[in-house]
């Protein structure tokens, strides 16, 4: 840019209307930083819907060949699939719709619509019996609110009552959400019967439900038109609570019987409940409130508290609502932290530049931070990002390079003061000799993180913000560094800068040695350097692998599993003793337990678990990180000693997409007794590993089944077929509905069952009472033989394969890839003995790392070949390109030798600005280089060329290292940033070196430039 528009020299020229530019970028700034949204972590999109079927009465197997492979079946058309997975019980099914990482969000609405279509299209192809489908597209819904209600002396009804009218308030709001209530008993009116004695009386289900349906139905009436007015027609006798049901007469051939002869009502709660939902061990029910898409949460957490405040306020005596999950308050938090840690590395890039250039030239160059900072924050408002965890540390590895610019600008300035030219030629020479190699090198530093920007995974667009963020700032930081700071730099820079070359210090002499050295002996440090490269290479082995760590959030799950036939109330009692442990304990504030459910979504990576009446959550709050680590293990020891039959999970939130426990194996094969088998096998050789606990596998324990083979001549003589006789067990023992209660806006259901002694002892199955058509009764013994059996009471499936999951967490500080790496030959001699057809994956967070991965090795050509494309741009020479694009893998020896001096993982996120440092080191060459060629141009001989270049240049290199260093010091300890981090400072001092000794020695050997005699 020698020639031609030289935009420092216009920004000189209107220095008021410069002024004014950032005037408005600070205030604008300011005020976007205040408007801007907050949250803890990015979103992400959860890329899974949920498909419920039924056919009620079925077996599993029956279940999965007549619906669950039907629905798999046709998802197999759906192009966008990924993969599916199938929970199957008796009767009823639930399918996982999970589509490819690679479709974006605006697009799923339409996915989904299209995966209602295709049900809709094989509806007609299912059993006549098939009770329909129901969808929720909707499963990745926040509640990051969620209440407590919890009441002495109030039924349940009577709590969901003030829970409803709570809930309308709440749905007031404008940036209110979906608003769920869950733990809530549904209300049902039982009438107990008993089969005898309606035998007896030749009274069958059918009459009680036809008389019952007819008096309660609401039918028109008509509309009498009397002259001038309408008068409407009604007739009653519907029922309007349970006491109505006591007066109905039932009618058989001439006889007239009450129904309470032949029923015992009783208006309650259905039994056994579906869920259940406790607070502090007392039941409870709950209310979870979800945010609009796009609402800032603080505000909408303020506005809610004022509603729930309200509610409270009308609450009776004895009742109260509890605040179990604040996200508005987590948040506020977490941004807290993030943004003292941003504050305190603009602090610290700030110090660093007065130290590095003086307090007049460091004023200059600190000035550039807030005023790139302001305009990154505007963008950020209007282009929808928030402020959270991702965006925040990328601002934060931003800052050390965002003031590279700068700091060359200045310095390019305070050289041409030393020669005596006046601060305004110094600043138009910065723009001619700089601005281009400087923009060069900041396209190659944001090029570098492209891999995040274009990774189509969950994890890509859990951390997408880290890209933008950072190529925005940098952008605006070449802008800032050309307009701007010679601006800045001819109003507060002295007209007059003393010439020091001739007395320079210590270290600059000690560095000219140094040079000196590595120049003249040139070949010796490429050899150096290549070893230490070759070394790093070597080392990587030993650097643990990661994923995503665990969150640093206070909260502690405990996942509980029964035996898959285990009943609702065992797994109460199960979580109930863990419940009883932490009473009076300091290490919980609070907990809730949910019982044949997960807790509701209350993060984003909390993923819920399938609804089952055998598994059992409790969420446990605790004051700080070392309560919650220190009752962690401890609860362990608790669930190993004193719940061995249930299988016991004490973990940690995720931090990114949910994986569950992190070291998994999937066995699949057609047969489902086989690969029940073998995946107790492949159980074994996994627990052969010491250093792995809670092992699992997600379904394997058959159940019990009493089989009925119906003697079908002695049923046919008495009226009975198999479905007459399958009706009525059914209504004993699981009940069957009559009709239904209108109570306001409720609709409670008027169920028919057995008495309790007839319809809990499998002893009584034998001589239970079967109506016959034509009046009296026979003994179910009479007409069927009984056998007892076993079956699977659930089914996995994966890709409509029978698949068993075996799933372990880890007890020790070692990473899941470390054990599955040591597990790997054992794993495959077990692959290889298994038969045709059956075949071991590996899943977890290994696969969820490996999912990540590919993408970025999808786009990393691109990455290479528009940084290649930006060096030769700015090179124009194949021979210098070599040498800048030399420098850039170099730097891994640094990334190697801090992550393994600080046992930090190589995780997804470290992976990123592993790429992303090549193009930091890359820039600092092209800066280097670009200085050699232009000395060389003015006449100077290539070996002095070299060393001036590289000494005029080291102290820029040296402070942008150290200020892209040191700035992220403050992030070195937080849990998700430590470990990239570590790979950067590691990676940026170690490419300084490298590219301040090993660029010059290459640049000489590459262009034979011989050394001048010793003392010449």
């Amino acid at each position: 840019m020698s020639e031609g528009f030289n935009l420092s020299d216009w920004a000189l020229r209107r220095r008021s209307f410069v002024w004014y530019l950032m005037a408005v970028s600070m205030i604008a700034g300011v005020m976007s930083y205040l408007n801007i949204g907050r949250q803890e972590d990015p979103d992400f999109t959860i890329k899974t819907m949920v498909i419920t079927a039924a056919l009620p009465g079925a077996t599993v197997q029956e279940t999965l060949d007549q619906v669950t492979d039907r629905i798999e079946k046709k998802l197999e058309e759906l192009d966008e699939l990924d993969f599916t997975r199938s929970v199957t019980w008796p009767g009823r099914t639930i399918v996982y719709v999970n589509l490819e990482p690679t479709i974006r969000g605006p697009a799923i609405p339409r996915v989904w619509q299209q995966v209602r279509n295709m049900m809709n299209d094989i509806r007609a192809e299912f059993p006549p019996e098939f009770a329909g489908f129901g969808f929720n597209d909707r499963f990745g819904d926040v509640f990051g609110n969620l209440y407590a209600f919890i009441a002495d002396g109030y039924s349940p009804r009577e709590l969901k009552d003030m829970a409803e009218e709570l809930r309308r308030d709440i749905q007031r709001l404008p940036d209110a959400g979906k608003v769920i209530i869950f733990g809530d008993r549904k209300e049902v009116v039982h009438l107990e019967f008993a089969p005898e004695k309606m035998a007896a009386l030749g009274v069958t289900l059918e009459q009680v439900r036809a008389t019952l349906a007819a008096q309660n139905a609401i039918v028109p009436s008509g509309v009498i038109e009397a002259g001038a007015q309408s008068v409407l027609v009604r007739v009653g006798g519907q029922f309007l609570d349970a006491d109505g049901l006591a007066g109905v007469n039932l009618r058989v051939g001439d006889r007239f019987f009450r129904l309470t002869d032949v029923a015992t009502i009783r208006r309650g709660y259905e039994e056994p409940p579906s869920e259940l939902f406790r607070y502090n061990g007392q039941e409870a029910l709950g209310l979870g409130v979800g945010m609009r898409k796009g609402a800032d949460i603080l505000k909408f957490g303020k506005a809610l508290d004022q509603v729930v405040d309200a509610a409270r306020a009308r609450l009776p005596v004895g009742v109260e609502i509890v605040k179990i999950a604040d996200q508005p308050a987590i948040v506020e938090e977490a941004v807290g932290h993030f943004t003292q840690a941003l504050f305190e590395a603009v602090a610290i890039v700030m110090i660093v530049s007065f130290i590095s250039v003086g307090l007049r030239a460091g004023v200059v160059v600190a000035l550039a931070v807030p005023l790139v900072l302001a305009i990154t924050f505007v963008f950020m408002e209007h282009a929808g990002f928030t402020l959270q965890r991702i965006s925040l540390g990328a601002l934060i590895i931003a800052l050390g390079l965002l003031v590279d610019d700068a700091m060359i600008a200045v310095e390019t300035m305070i050289t041409r003061l030393e020669l005596g030219e006046s601060r305004r030629a110094a600043a138009s020479y910065a723009w001619r000799t700089i601005a281009f190699p400087m923009l060069t090198g900041t396209l190659i530093t944001a090029a570098g993180f492209i891999p995040i920007g274009l990774n189509s995974s969950a994890a890509g667009e859990f951390t997408f913000s880290l890209f933008v963020v950072i190529a925005v700032s940098l952008l605006v930081s070449w802008v800032v560094a050309v307009l701007f700071t010679p601006v800045l730099g001819v109003t507060l820079l002295p007209a007059r800068w003393a010439h020091d070359a001739h007395k320079p210090g210590l270290s600059r002499r000690m560095f000219r040695a140094v040079l000196t050295g590595a120049m003249r002996m040139r070949w010796l440090t490429v050899a150096l350097t290549a070893l230490a490269f070759a070394a790093s290479l070597w080392g990587m082995r030993f650097v643990e692998q990661q994923f995503f760590p665990d969150s640093d959030r206070r909260e502690l799950l405990v996942n509980v599993t029964l035996p898959q036939n285990a009943s609702i109330e065992a797994t109460s009692a199960a979580l109930a003793r863990i419940e009883a442990h932490l009473k009076g304990r300091d290490e919980a504030l609070f907990w809730t337990a949910y019982v044949g459910r997960s807790a509701p979504r209350f993060l984003l990576p909390s993923e819920p678990k399938t609804p089952s009446p055998n598994f059992g959550q409790i969420v446990i709050q605790t004051p700080a990180i070392e309560a919650r680590d220190r009752l962690r293990a401890e609860l362990t020891r608790l669930a190993a000693q004193e719940l061995p039959e249930a299988d016991v999970l004490v973990k940690l939130l995720d931090i990114g997409p949910p994986v569950g426990r992190p070291v998994q194996y999937r066995l699949s094969g057609p047969d489902i007794d086989k690969v029940r088998d073998l995946g107790r096998e492949l159980a074994a050789v996994v627990a052969t590993d010491p250093r792995l606990t809670a092992l699992a596998l997600d379904w394997n324990a058959p159940a019990q089944v009493v089989r009925l083979e119906l003697l079908q001549d002695k049923a046919r003589q008495l009226g009975l077929t198999a479905p007459d006789v399958a009706s009525a067990l059914a209504t004993i023992y699981d009940g069957a509905r009559m009709t239904s209660l209108r109570d306001g806006e409720y609709l409670i259901d008027v169920t028919a069952r057995g008495r309790p002694e007839a319809s809990s002892s499998v002893e009584a199955l034998y001589n239970l009472q079967i109506s016959l058509p034509g009046g009296g009764a026979a003994p179910l013994s009479a007409i069927a033989a009984f056998r007892f059996e076993t079956e699977q009471p659930m089914v996995v499936q994966r890709n409509r394969m029978p698949t068993v999951t075996v799933e372990a967490a880890v007890a020790t500080d070692d990473q899941p890839a470390t054990i599955v790496k040591a597990l790997a030959p054992k794993i495959a001699r077990f692959a290889q003995d298994l038969p045709a057809g059956y075949a071991v994956e590996l899943g977890g967070s290994v696969e969820k790392s490996a999912e990540s991965q590919a993408p970025i090795a999808a786009v990393a050509p691109l990455m290479v070949l528009i940084i290649i494309t930006l060096v030769m741009v700015q090179m124009q020479s194949f021979r210098l390109a070599l040498i800048v694009l030399s420098v850039a893998p170099l730097g891994l020896t640094g990334v190697v030798a801090a992550l393994l001096s600080a046992g930090a993982p190589m995780g997804f996120v470290a992976i990123l600005g592993v790429l992303a440092l090549g193009g930091i080191l890359i820039r600092n060459s092209i800066i280097l280089v670009d200085r050699i060629e232009a000395l060389r141009a003015e006449g100077l001989d290539p070996w002095s060329a070299v060393r001036e270049a590289t000494e005029s240049r080291a102290r820029p290199i040296v402070l942008t290292a150290s200020a892209a260093s040191l700035a992220l010091i403050p992030i070195s300890h937080q849990v998700f940033w430590g470990p990239m981090a570590y790979a950067l400072m590691g990676g940026i001092v170690a490419g300084t070196v490298i590219t301040l000794l090993f660029a010059p020695a290459l640049y000489l050997i590459v262009f034979r430039v011989k050394a001048p005699a010793r003392g010449a």
